[in-house]
């Protein structure tokens, strides 16, 4: 068994998640196990938020910082704007907000509005 703790097997398996993130990005050849374990992994976290790359890819990327930013919205009670995402993309964003709307505290949402407000930053 390979020493999975190793910095050079982590260092690998980083470069094959990150790539595997990228959609245009395909595997390369004669790639070490971690690098081919960790892309694997970034491709699969790729396709739970947006697809499966062999049905095309998406005009927009949804990441996690995206789908944080979408339960944030919910949580404050604000609209959202799903122009130019795809349907699968849309509905993994409405689990997302949904779940920000249920954690909505009007009293909670009005304290942040206010500070954001009082440091210049307005939420459209």
């Amino acid at each position: 068994m390979k020493n999975i703790f190793s910095p050079v097997y982590r260092q690998d398996y980083i470069q094959g998640f990150s790539n595997g993130l990228n959609p245009y990005l395909k595997i390369k050849e004669n790639q070490n196990d971690a690098y081919v374990f960790g892309f694997n992994q970034g491709r699969l976290d790729y396709e739970r938020m947006n697809g499966k790359v062999a049905y095309g890819i998406p005009k927009l990327i949804v990441t996690n910082k995206v789908l944080e930013d979408f339960l944030l919205a919910g949580m404050l009670g604000i609209s959202i704007n799903d122009d130019d995402y795809t349907a699968f993309q849309i509905d993994v964003i409405s689990k997302w907000y949904q779940s920000g709307i249920e954690k909505y505290n009007p009293r909670q949402s009005s304290y942040l509005l206010g500070i954001l407000e009082e440091n210049g930053i307005d939420i459209i």
